[in-house]
């Protein structure tokens, strides 16, 4: 626990010893994302030197028995998917914003309120959501994950809506259909185990957390076969 303790106080301070940093980088869009995606490659540094955790991705693989993969109709040739993530902790979040390059997530837009954190969220390009306002704001949010994917960005989505605790299966928010159906972009599913060694709440644990980029699934996959593949190798 004191490990846990010690963490999260020099945490603390690094966020604050950052804004500064945070400040400036809003004159200047690349330079704001670089400074906010260096920040995240810090947590995970301090992650592992004071915690003790590391962590693995796991990509699908593209051979079977020695077999390449055949190509289907869910393989798009420009890339483009919309990442569907388990999420359980600030970690896998730190981890995917650092090895995917372009990509933004949506958020809930109390997080843009965060003084100075949230206005570099709002520069980055980060896409609030206001979740009262439910389907009604369905077709806008559309629209503007719309022109960023067009724009070249890749979008990073948690369809559980929450961090969730390892083991847990929570049904995931039919927004995500939505989005994978108006858009037409199919679905690649990730899981992982890092609420295990940085959960929500509680003491954090050593060890190695892993990241699994599963199988691609096409843009009329139903929220099960999604939950299932997401929570394929998770905890």
């Amino acid at each position: 626990m004191i490990r846990t303790i010690l963490f999260k106080i020099i945490l603390g301070i690094y966020f604050l010893l950052w804004t500064p940093f945070l400040l400036v980088g809003l004159v200047n869009k690349k330079l704001n994302n670089f400074f906010v995606i260096t920040d995240a490659r810090g947590v995970l540094l301090l992650a592992r030197l004071i915690a003790g955790i590391k962590y693995e991705i796991h990509n699908t693989p593209t051979e079977e028995n020695g077999i390449p993969v055949k190509p289907n109709e869910n393989i798009r040739l420009d890339g483009k998917a919309i990442i569907a993530a388990k999420h359980m902790s600030m970690l896998e979040v730190a981890i995917l914003a650092t090895n995917i390059p372009n990509c933004f997530f949506i958020i809930k837009r109390e997080l843009l309120w965060i003084p100075i954190y949230g206005w570099a969220f709002w520069r980055m390009g980060l896409q609030p959501v206001n979740r009262a306002r439910g389907k009604t704001n369905m077709n806008k949010l559309a629209n503007a994950v719309a022109k960023k994917i067009m724009n070249g960005q890749i979008l990073i989505i948690f369809p559980e809506g929450t961090r969730v605790k390892p083991g847990t299966r929570p049904q995931l928010r039919r927004g995500l259909l939505y989005l994978a159906h108006e858009l037409k972009l199919p679905i690649m599913p990730v899981g992982t185990d890092a609420g295990v060694y940085w959960p929500k709440r509680g003491r954090m644990r050593p060890g190695t957390a892993n990241v699994y980029f599963e199988t691609l699934l096409p843009c009329n996959a139903s929220l099960d076969e999604i939950r299932d593949a997401i929570n394929k190798h998770s905890a």
